[in-house]
């Protein structure tokens, strides 16, 4: 799925700042936004910009501080990133309907993305040389994309989940680069988050696809079976390698069927790549429910240390129900914040 990264959002409640007499925060689900002092009240409907989004400095030009705007995409504007004001926890930023949205000619209903008529984006950051490689073409559109949604957007969901006492399979969210390895009609590939790549010996997504000769395990598995297995690549060169590794590993969170439509259910997935040889990103847990279903628990949940690198916290942590169906992810805070272990 990919992310929404800006819509029209319903204020559940505003409350005062703690440490400051001309703010307040505003609740949007399971999100907080630290606010100007009666900005908006309950009830309100504004402009909800999560967090990684980039907004162009048309916008919001406040965002800038003053200074000249950066530019991604070839839009000048900034990134909006996980902050703390006043030492209370700020995601994303709430704009007001009017005149934000004066040029956009259809009824205003929470919950209508307005990303792209507001030209917001979702940041990314750039891929580093050794993995942008070859392009053969676009990710292919038969396999979905590796985007989990929030934990704060699903508040709803979660409750109800927690309620009907479903079970989830419970892993850590590794920091990486999305790799995606695919069989289809007999044609093995490779490719990026958003890209189907070319083989190329200089490509780590590729160099690691055939040191790790996932091609003939796969083609073991079934010659004729459209699938794709789907993890992230961690190591040297792939962002911070907070985990320390000597040399970089692909760690499978998910398994594929294009013919189906469908993604294995996590025990058959692990039971597949155990026996594939290949790695499996580290499990927390195999079943577990959701507690009282409340959002800020599960997010805390997400505080702790790397399963590979107990000197870092992890970056989160993927929830996926044990029988298919219901997946999403919450990520720490404090990985947000920058916070040590």
């Amino acid at each position: 799925m990919n992310r929404k990264m800006a819509w029209i959002a319903r204020i559940d409640q505003v409350q005062k700042h703690p440490g400051a007499d001309s703010l307040d925060i505003c609740s949007i689900g399971g999100w907080r936004v630290v606010t100007k002092l009666n900005q908006f009240a309950q009830g309100d409907l504004a402009v909800y910009c999560s967090i990684d989004s980039w907004v162009p400095d048309a916008l919001a030009p406040f965002l800038s501080k003053g200074k000249e705007p950066r530019v991604y995409q070839g839009v000048a504007g900034q990134r909006l990133r996980t902050i703390k004001l006043r030492g209370q926890l700020s995601q994303g930023l709430l704009l007001p309907i009017e005149p934000t949205c004066a040029n956009i000619d259809s009824e205003l209903f929470d919950g209508l993305a307005v990303s792209v008529p507001l030209n917001i984006q979702k940041w990314e950051q750039t891929l580093p040389a050794c993995l942008s490689g070859m392009v053969k073409g676009v990710f292919p559109d038969q396999i979905p994309r590796t985007d989990q949604e929030r934990v704060q957007n699903l508040t709803v969901e979660i409750l109800s989940a927690a309620t009907a006492g479903m079970q989830f399979e419970l892993t850590e969210k590794l920091e990486g680069a999305s790799m995606t390895c695919y069989m289809i009609d007999g044609e093995f590939g490779v490719c990026s988050r958003n890209l189907d790549l070319k083989p190329d010996v200089n490509n780590t997504l590729w160099a690691v696809a055939q040191r790790d000769h996932v091609e003939a395990k796969m083609r073991a598995v079934d010659e004729h079976w459209s699938w794709a297995v789907q993890g992230e690549l961690i190591g040297p060169g792939i962002q911070d390698n907070i985990y320390r590794l000597s040399k970089p590993q692909f760690c499978v969170f998910d398994v594929y069927n294009i013919q189906t439509g469908q993604y294995l259910d996590p025990a058959a997935r692990r039971a597949l790549i155990d026996r594939m040889g290949l790695t499996h990103v580290p499990v927390l847990c195999e079943v577990k429910d959701l507690g009282a279903g409340n959002v800020d628990e599960l997010l805390l949940w997400a505080d702790a240390p790397s399963l590979l690198n107990q000197q870092h916290l992890r970056e989160g942590i993927v929830f996926k129900q044990i029988h298919g169906g219901m997946t999403f992810n919450a990520i720490s805070n404090k990985y947000l914040l920058g916070e040590k272990c």
